[in-house]
């Protein structure tokens, strides 16, 4: 999962649960670390402590108890006099150890001079006794860890009155943290159930306040959404909202503003060009029978004779010709006219197989087939618009040299299914994009506004038209209009 991918309020709600997580985590790290160092501070300070209290009580045995001279030879007589070393021992629950200046052991709380004193593993190391001799107080601190124990012990050396170094002290001390281990587990119980209450705190605050930050965002993003170009657009309106927000819904509103600006301009670029190139097409058009009729007439002004028995024949071919390219230039105009200004639409409560029979029996030829799976399928539409496409789309499949025209007609809950397949020429592959263009055709006359038309009448209604066409094996026209309708305004008038 890529955290960059993820919603903006998914984002917000997952990085305060993050940021509460990793706060409870620092805070308990702090705490153990914290913990870990008052421990060791306390049994360091309770370490010099008896130090102090162990090397007082030495102090005072070499000045007034003893009756041995006072020097490193003398040591271990001087601490087992009277069982001093293991008195020592016993009084502070501690074991003392005594080594020369050079490290070599000397005498100790558990064992007999005898036995230790040739051991060179009792003698402090040459590392150790360097530390010491470099430290500016004479005293070294070494911690180790025995049978998971952690053992500080403590090197200093014993001076008599004149400050005249005699002997070195070690006292080996156990630092026992269970007391201390058990305060901390307590407090991170403590802490957890803290913590777990925030987190669930946290989770609803950051819930809630994650779709606060974003609802001004989805309500702009909605509105993006649906921003058409074909259609206007409302401006955002949306009050208490940050300087962020609210300059980009001024910036929206803006755009808003100057796309329907750019859409009236557009649309009226766009009129006006149409208006033109249809009026370059009819002017081409209608030249195209003025020619020949010019033609003729020159031929009969020049030809003409009235003595002429055969004049009445050829004053008939004359007629019959003009009146041929009369009639072409009035199915122009005729077209024109009805891709121009289509008669206003009705909403009529018809059935839907009578209107497309009565359709199709305009139509001479026999290869026309009408199929219906209900004798009445009662929809909604203008009945003159209705016959008008069924008549415009069989035409067609005529025009296309079809000998097979099927129409069926069937229905759902909600639409009303119009399917005309024929088996003629087809549709060449690079024509399938234009076919509903105004003006596009294949025939060598017309105009080609009939499937424009055609279009627009479906589109009116809510409608859908396609088709498949495959050359030399036919093309079939699939048209679905809802039952009920409400005209749309996109319609052309």
């Amino acid at each position: 999962m890529n955290f960059k991918t993820l919603s903006l309020r998914l984002r917000i709600f997952l990085s305060m649960i993050f940021l509460v997580l990793l706060a409870s985590v620092l805070m308990a790290a702090m705490a153990i670390y914290q913990y870990h160092q008052e421990a060791n501070d306390y049994h360091q300070d309770r370490l010099k402590r008896k130090e102090k209290t162990i090397k007082d009580q030495i102090a005072y045995q070499l000045k007034t108890k003893t009756r041995y001279p006072i020097n490193t030879k003398n040591i271990p007589l001087i601490f087992e006099e009277k069982n001093f070393i293991y008195e020592l021992a016993d009084v502070h629950n501690l074991e003392v150890k005594l080594y020369d200046l050079k490290g070599k052991f000397l005498v100790a709380s558990n064992g007999s001079v005898e036995k230790k004193k040739d051991d060179i593993d009792n003698n402090i190391s040459s590392k150790i006794l360097s530390r010491i001799i470099q430290s500016n107080d004479k005293r070294f601190l070494n911690d180790s860890k025995v049978n998971n124990e952690i053992v500080k012990t403590s090197y200093s050396y014993i001076t008599t009155e004149q400050n005249n170094a005699i002997a070195i002290l070690e006292i080996p001390y156990i630092q026992d943290n269970k007391f201390i281990t058990r305060e901390l587990n307590a407090f991170l119980g403590r802490l957890a159930l803290l913590y777990s209450v925030v987190l669930l705190i946290a989770i609803v605050l950051a819930y809630f306040l994650s779709k606060y930050i974003t609802k001004s965002l989805n309500y702009i993003s909605e509105k993006i959404y649906k921003t058409r170009l074909d259609k206007k657009n409302t401006k955002i309106e949306i009050e208490n909202v940050s300087d962020e927000i609210s300059g980009l819904v001024k910036s929206y509103n803006s755009m808003i503003d100057e796309l329907q600006e750019s859409a009236v301009k557009l649309a009226t670029i766009e009129r006006e060009q149409a208006w033109k190139e249809m009026a370059k097409q009819v002017a081409h058009e209608i030249k195209n029978p003025l020619t020949p009729m010019r033609l003729s007439i020159q031929n009969f002004q020049r030809k003409f004779d009235e003595n002429d028995p055969n004049i009445s024949l050829k004053a008939k071919e004359f007629s019959k010709t003009l009146i041929q390219q009369i009639d072409t230039m009035s199915s122009i105009a005729e077209a024109f006219s009805n891709f121009a200004k289509m008669p206003e639409q009705k909403n009529e409560t018809l059935n839907v197989v009578e209107v497309i029979k009565l359709a199709l029996d305009i139509f001479s030829e026999e290869n026309i087939q009408f199929i219906s799976s209900k004798e009445k399928i009662i929809a909604t539409f203008d009945r003159t618009q209705l016959i008008r496409v069924i008549t415009n789309l069989v035409k067609n499949s005529i025009q296309a040299n079809a000998t097979k025209i099927n129409v069926t007609v069937n229905e759902n809950e909600k639409m009303v299914h119009v399917v005309i397949e024929d088996n003629g020429v087809g549709i060449n592959p690079e024509n399938k994009l234009r076919i509903f263009e105004p003006k596009f055709t294949t025939k060598n006359s017309g105009m080609g506004l009939g499937l424009g038309m055609v279009k627009d009448i479906i589109k009116a209604y809510n409608g859908k038209i396609s088709f498949v066409s495959e050359k030399h094996k036919g093309t079939t026209f699939t048209i679905s209009l809802p039952k009920q309708n409400s005209l749309s305004q996109n319609f052309i008038k």
